[in-house]
């Protein structure tokens, strides 16, 4: 509702889309395309940083010139903050807010801008280098000792990282009032209200997982006296988790350099390796298309077997009689 107002308050201040200041144009974009705070925030300090390097004049008036200009001085550090080169995926994340504001402003039907600039500028090259990042069963076990150890909210949140699958901004996000039981009472499921593009989903929660979670909601009414419905189940910043999984990898001397998102990836490769389809995996994990999710699978048949393993198979009497 505040996001429709505010786009109501903008409208009636101006009479045609010539008067529109970028601010206002900005503050319409981030209202109607950026549902999740997160996105909210990355896009919105995005399109300031371009906003500084093309302080010499208007959005409606940018062409593909300054976008390609800025896109090539962020890959060899003349416009990033430090005046170093930055990796490619960070590039891209900070054109894609800027492909997004264009093709919503130039879209007929709006006409904020009177052209795309943006449709020319190819998006720089980012190699997969997140293939292998999960844990075996092992190292999954290890990790969630040390992190027992470290305290029971701890071992939770590094349970539900494993077990749901979630991306961390949406752990941080989790209310009480986020689960509930499915009609026939037998199972307890998890709204995740905060997912990647605001978009909502649900995730079954494993009995033992929910065993633990009924005790920790005991411990938060213990700690308050008064239970306060909808209060965060984990009162956490994105950057305090991060630090929370950091110290157990840490002290496990696991040789991987764990993240709360490598417990995501573990989730998937688990699910998969252990009977999963492709669909269940992902409506779990959230994504939009099904094709994010295949990488996972193209891990998973490789485990199973790989093509050497194969020709191992056809040369198994040859080589065993090597030996």
């Amino acid at each position: 509702m505040q996001q429709i107002m505010t786009m109501i308050q903008v409208l009636n201040e101006t009479e045609s889309s010539q008067q529109f200041t970028d601010e206002q144009i900005v503050a319409m974009f981030l209202s109607i395309c950026c549902k999740s705070p997160y996105t909210y925030r990355n896009y919105k300090k995005a399109i300031e940083k371009f906003q500084e390097f093309i302080f010499f004049k208007p959005l409606r008036q940018v062409s593909w010139r300054e976008i390609e200009a800025y896109k090539i001085g962020l890959m060899q550090g003349y416009c990033s903050p430090k005046g170093k080169p930055l990796a490619p995926a960070t590039v891209a994340g900070m054109i894609a807010p800027l492909r997004s504001l264009f093709k919503w402003g130039s879209d007929p039907n709006i006409a904020l801008f009177p052209h795309n600039p943006t449709t020319c500028v190819k998006m720089p090259k980012i190699p997969v280098n997140s293939k292998n990042h999960y844990l075996t069963r092992q190292e999954a076990s290890v990790l969630l000792d040390h992190l027992k150890k470290q305290g029971p909210r701890d071992y939770l949140i590094g349970l539900t990282l494993i077990l749901l699958g979630l991306r961390v901004s949406e752990l941080v996000s989790i209310r009480k009032n986020h689960f509930h039981a499915d009609p026939s009472g037998t199972s307890v499921w998890l709204t995740v209200v905060n997912g990647k593009g605001g978009k909502q989903r649900e995730v079954k929660v494993p009995r033992m997982l929910w065993e633990l979670f009924v005790q920790h909601f005991r411990s938060m009414e213990n700690a308050r006296a008064k239970e306060q419905r909808g209060e965060l189940l984990f009162p956490l910043t994105v950057r305090q988790v991060e630090r929370i999984i950091r110290k157990a990898r840490e002290t496990s001397r696991i040789q991987k350099q764990i993240t709360p998102h490598w417990l995501r990836h573990t989730n998937a490769t688990l699910a998969l390796l252990h009977g999963a389809s492709l669909q269940q995996v992902q409506e779990s994990l959230g994504h939009s298309h099904i094709n994010t999710t295949q990488r996972y699978l193209h891990t998973v048949e490789q485990i199973h077997k790989a093509a050497p393993d194969f020709v191992e198979d056809s040369l198994k009497d040859y080589i065993g009689a090597g030996i």
